[in-house]
């Protein structure tokens, strides 16, 4: 056993699930082999316990690296924030700075806070707008993190049905007093949506991620905005995830669309803990009147990271590179795929391109993809986030292995044998999206 797969076996007696994080759990991509913890990370390379480097095609710290790691602009600023003081009893100016960048980006806006993480940075939207509508009952699409508030969607009337909804996503320990308080529809899916409206009067809130997998359809976005500024409903844009990867800022710009409040985080500091809530004066200001508030919101890093990460961004048109390789990685796969007579399909946005095998053992087929690219010396599952350091040359070296693989899994389907060629279980299933 590695040196990896000990201490991984340790964690899983000393920390409940193993890790802080599902997408980062070793289960999710390739059980009893996943390389699990790393040495060192530079670029697009990731070095292991035992000193084995890998090229990262796979989610680059799940997304939150969009410069590449350990971006040497972003780590100097962040280092002379350090020595300077990360954390005192008075405020840093830097977060002031900020502020101040992020309503440029979004000329619509004009306030904003911070936290320090998606999911929690979510759950202070969603009091903000609470807050200012007056009303609880919040519709959703999309995911949006762990907090009670989401996860009640997936509480129903019979405990024995709890789960349904949002399947991978177990609602136990939320309170049951917030069965219906969070209601789901899909991407696209307007009548879904309207359904919600007139079957409750008490909407105040509506929280959908931009763009995941599909366009929006039929002026989809647009209508949703009418329909919360009739029923007076605060419209909350999740661009944790979309933010920074098409444009610099909130991909609803190319949209022309704008909500009452963006929220941030992932990319915007490239690794360093950082998110914000950005949004319209007369929503922002019912913050005054909720309690929020963390000592940790005050540190120094995550402004200071985001500013060198924004910046550049801002000058090397970061969001066009990544376009660019991730329309190359989905173009190459298709090709590839065709070659050897594999039946795959394709989804999502340009600079985070997936690529979905089309059997009934697909799981059990991207576990075997997974396993052959770590022979060959790749983090690699169906999904790439692109980063500013990958490059046509690291794509075309991806792509002579990719090759190689999905004549094995060709091979495989043809033979029967997919399970047979596993060194280990089949990965784990993750949750469901409503994108």
């Amino acid at each position: 056993m590695s040196t990896s797969q000990e201490l991984y076996k340790k964690a899983k007696d000393l920390i409940p699930g193993g890790t802080q994080l599902l997408s980062k759990r070793p289960e999710m991509y390739l059980p009893d082999q996943w390389p699990s913890y790393y040495q060192k990370a530079n670029g697009v390379d990731i070095w292991d316990m035992e000193g084995n480097k890998y090229t990262d095609m796979s989610i680059m710290g799940i997304g939150a690296c969009i410069l590449g790691y350990a971006d040497d602009d972003v780590n100097k600023a962040v280092k002379d924030a350090v020595d300077a003081g990360s954390m005192a009893t008075l405020n840093c100016p830097e977060e002031v700075e900020l502020a101040e960048l992020l309503i440029k980006l979004n000329p619509w806006a004009d306030m904003v806070r911070y936290a320090r993480t998606g999911g929690e940075a979510m759950a202070v939207a969603v009091r903000i707008a609470r807050a200012c509508s007056g009303k609880d009952r919040v519709a959703f699409c999309g995911y949006h993190g762990w907090h009670d508030w989401y996860l009640s969607a997936n509480l129903a009337d019979d405990a024995n049905l709890d789960g349904q909804l949002l399947p991978g996503l177990d609602p136990t320990g939320v309170p049951r007093g917030l069965t219906g308080s969070s209601i789901p529809f899909n991407y696209n899916r307007i009548d879904e949506f309207e359904n919600i409206i007139e079957k409750h009067n008490d909407i105040g809130v509506i929280v959908m991620e931009v763009i995941r997998h599909h366009e929006p359809e039929n002026d989809f976005l647009n209508n949703v905005r009418k329909i919360a500024d009739e029923i007076g409903a605060v419209l909350i844009f999740d661009e944790i995830t979309s933010g920074w990867r098409l444009n610099v800022g909130g991909v609803h710009a190319l949209y022309n669309v704008n909500p009452n409040i963006a929220v941030y985080g992932k990319a915007m500091s490239n690794g360093y803990p950082m998110a914000a809530i950005v949004g319209k004066r007369d929503v922002m200001d019912a913050a005054q009147s909720t309690f929020i508030s963390s000592t940790y919101w005050t540190e120094r890093i995550g402004p200071v990271a985001s500013i060198a990460t924004i910046n550049k961004m801002q000058e090397n048109n970061v969001p066009s590179h990544i376009c660019k390789i991730g329309n190359l990685i989905r173009a190459s796969w298709g090709k590839l795929a065709q070659e050897n007579d594999l039946k795959i399909h394709t989804e999502g946005i340009s600079p985070l391109p997936t690529f979905i095998l089309d059997y009934e053992e697909s799981q059990a087929l991207h576990t075997l993809f997974t396993q052959e690219m770590l022979g060959r010396g790749y983090l690699a599952s169906k999904s790439v986030y692109v980063s500013y350091c990958h490059n046509e040359q690291n794509v075309e070296k991806y792509m002579e292995d990719v090759d190689d693989v999905f004549g094995v899994l060709r091979k495989a389907i043809g033979q029967g044998n997919v399970k047979e060629l596993l060194k280990g279980p089949v990965a784990h299933v993750g949750f469901k999206r409503l994108t």
